[in-house]
């Protein structure tokens, strides 16, 4: 059962608001990883991992057996978790493509508005924190006209920020490990920086305690921030993107002795996640110290499916599903998937339905009582719904698109079309999940509805994608 709501007096909605709450609000902590595979946890039977907290996540709360990120790469999906809409219609349709423009209203507005504390920490990647040319380490969009992309999280109503723009080693994160070439790591020089760094604000970056395990130097930062907040006694919304387990994948020694019987590439990449998720039982055991973790939803995700097996020290399982990152397949968008929220999740819940990171957005409004604005499409919808069992399946398709909108996805509760150039297919994603058996052929009247309301769809996403100014 689902708290009570809450009572608001909102005498304008999303300009100078004012708004009187009479009730607990939930305190709303968003973690994602970077590039984590849908196999890549115990609890989704993973032969060799070791993540003791995020099975008992799992065992504990919502399980979504079909979570997916909202594109088969990371800036995109990070910018529907942000917008509740699709990525292309924000612009961001890559990595370091597009960010979080001025006319978008991302969660951290609408939850500053509501009196909620804000903070960001780990990776940003919607935008650039500099306007230098040559300041971090960049590619695209980013490189080319720093100053078109400029948008770091404190000019998005995140009060306290501790962020790279993009990728760092998962281990001394400010430290070049070296590069992989011809399959040989070749380390670079003593002390040689990496090239991103992490901002707290404009211009002002930080060195000290950065070494070692880079998900604990995030969240030596969160916890703070959380901490604070709780002694205000004022709600907070905490989103944690850890860069684990993202190339340049390091494992420190501690946990790399954990898999010992592994080779080497295998022993960095389960090191890293293994990190990171000592980091979420710390992050849920300062919660309950606080005496904030019942009324908190701690959710968390991964961006995007695993790298391509073969690349260095590149690991990471989809599971039975095939496909990998950059791929509309399962394997490239169905991700790990949990929520828990003991308030209002007493009991453990296993979610069959698809779910998608665009719902964050109108989730998260839904249990605050705030309606989702009226002048801009939204992708996602509330998960309450299918958490109290009040509707028994998602009934709202969710569209995918991939490489320029030259690959989709219409993603129902049972079926799933995939359109690219070369050919439509159609899945019973329900029974095989492996898309391993086209149904297109026998099933010409559903694969033609399901590719009219794909298109329909699509024009507008792409409509939307057009009105933003390059």
């Amino acid at each position: 059962m689902i708290p009570p709501r809450l009572s608001l007096f909102v005498f304008a909605l999303w300009g100078l608001s004012s708004i009187a709450l009479t009730a607990a609000r939930p305190n709303v902590i968003l973690v994602m990883t970077d590039d984590q595979g849908w196999g890549d946890t115990g609890y989704n039977g993973h032969p060799h991992l070791q993540t003791p907290h995020l099975d008992r996540m799992s065992a504990e709360g919502v399980t979504f057996t079909r979570f997916y990120s909202a594109a088969a790469m990371c800036s995109p999906t990070r910018a529907s978790v942000y917008t509740g809409r699709h990525p292309y219609r924000t612009g961001v349709t890559f990595a370091m493509k597009g960010r979080l423009e001025p006319s978008e209203l991302p969660i951290s507005s609408v939850l500053k508005k509501a009196g909620y504390a804000t903070g960001h920490f780990g990776k940003w990647h919607l935008g650039t924190l500099s306007e230098k040319m040559g300041d971090q380490n960049r590619w695209g969009a980013f490189s080319e006209n720093p100053s078109r992309y400029y948008c770091p999280p404190w000019e998005r109503d995140v009060d306290v920020s501790f962020v790279t723009e993009s990728k760092v080693p998962t281990w001394d994160p400010l430290v070049d490990p070296g590069d992989f070439k011809n399959g040989q790591l070749e380390i670079a020089s003593p002390n040689s920086l990496y090239g991103n760094e992490y901002f707290t604000g404009p211009g002002e970056t930080v060195t000290a305690n950065t070494s070692g395990d880079d998900s604990r130097v995030i969240m030596d930062r969160a916890i703070p921030f959380i901490q604070n907040s709780a002694a205000a006694d004022q709600p907070f919304l905490a989103v944690i993107w850890f860069h684990t387990p993202h190339s340049p994948v390091v494992g420190g020694p501690k946990y790399r002795a954990m898999y010992a019987d592994q080779p080497e590439p295998a022993q960095h990449y389960y090191a890293t996640i293994t990190a990171m998720d000592e980091q979420v039982g710390r992050l849920r055991t300062e919660l309950r110290t606080l005496g904030i973790d019942q009324n908190t939803m701690l959710w968390f995700c991964s961006d995007n499916g695993p790298a391509r097996q073969g690349s260095p020290r590149h690991v990471g399982s989809a599971g039975h599903l095939s496909g990998y990152k950059l791929s509309i397949q399962e394997g490239g968008i169905r991700v790990p998937g949990l929520l828990v929220w003991p308030a209002a999740i007493p009991k453990p819940l296993t979610l069959s339905a698809p779910a998608v990171t665009t719902d964050y957005f109108p989730t998260i409004l839904d249990a605050l009582d705030l309606p989702l604005p009226t002048d801009r499409v939204y992708d996602g919808i509330s998960l309450l719904p299918l958490i109290n069992g009040t509707r028994p399946t998602r009934g709202t398709p969710i569209g995918f698109l991939n490489k320029d909108g030259k690959e989709s996805v219409w993603m129902e509760d049972r079926y799933k079309l995939i359109v690219t150039s070369e050919q439509t297919t159609l899945y019973d994603i329900t029974s095989d999940p492996a898309e391993k058996n086209d149904l297109s052929p026998q099933l010409p009247a559903i694969t033609a509805r399901m590719k009219t309301a794909l298109d329909a769809w699509k024009t507008g996403v792409l409509h939307d994608l057009n009105q933003i100014a390059e």
